[in-house]
C-alpha cells in the first residue's frame, strides 16, 4: 500500500500539483499554477489569515490531514475486506481485518517543521518562507528553464528523490 503523504510542511515537496495517477502520464505543470496551488494551501492552513503559520496552525493541518488520511484508509481497507471475503461467507471478519490497519501519524513535529522553514526565526512561517524550498524544487526540476514541468521533467525529478 502507498504511503500516504500528509501535510506535514516540510513533507509538502511534492505538491499535489505534481501528484498524477500512475497509469496516466503527468501533465505540464507552469510555475505560476504551481505557486498559486501552493499559495492557496498557505492560506487553507492559516486559519487566523495573518499571513504566517503559528505552531497551533500547524497542528491543526496534520490533525486534519491525519483524520483525511485515516478516512481514505478505511474506504481501501473496506474495499479490500470485500475482495478478500470472496465466497461472501463472512468468515473474514471486517473489525479482524480492521485491526491490521496501520497506523497513521505525522511525519515531522510541528517544531521540526518550524526549525526547516523558519528562516527568519520569528517562531512562525511566512508565506515566502512556505514556498521557498518547494519553489527551488519546482525550479530544479524545470531543467529547460521554460517555466512549465513537462511529463518527462517531472519523471525525472520523481527519479531523483
Amino acid at each position: 500500500m502507498k504511503a500516504v503523504l500528509l501535510i506535514s510542511a516540510a513533507a509538502l515537496i511534492a505538491s499535489p500539483a505534481l501528484a498524477q495517477p500512475a497509469a496516466s502520464p503527468p501533465k505540464p505543470v507552469a510555475r505560476a499554477d504551481f505557486v498559486k496551488t501552493l499559495n492557496a494551501h498557505f492560506a487553507q492552513m492559516d486559519t487566523n489569515h495573518d499571513g504566517r503559520l503559528s505552531r497551533d496552525e500547524i497542528v491543526a493541518a496534520q490533525q486534519h490531514d491525519v483524520e483525511a488520511a485515516k478516512a481514505t484508509m478505511t474506504r481501501q481497507l473496506q474495499a479490500a475486506f470485500n475482495k478478500l471475503d470472496t465466497n461472501k461467507d463472512g468468515k473474514l471478519t471486517l473489525e479482524e481485518f480492521m485491526a491490521s490497519e496501520p497506523q497513521v501519524r505525522p511525519t515531522s513535529s510541528p517544531e521540526q517543521i518550524l526549525q526547516q522553514l523558519d528562516t527568519n526565526h520569528d517562531g512562525k512561517i511566512s508565506v515566502e518562507e512556505f514556498d521557498a524550498p518547494r519553489v527551488a524544487a519546482f525550479n530544479r526540476a524545470d531543467t529547460n528553464h521554460d517555466g512549465v514541468l513537462s511529463a518527462q521533467e517531472q519523471q525525472a525529478a520523481a527519479g531523483r528523490k
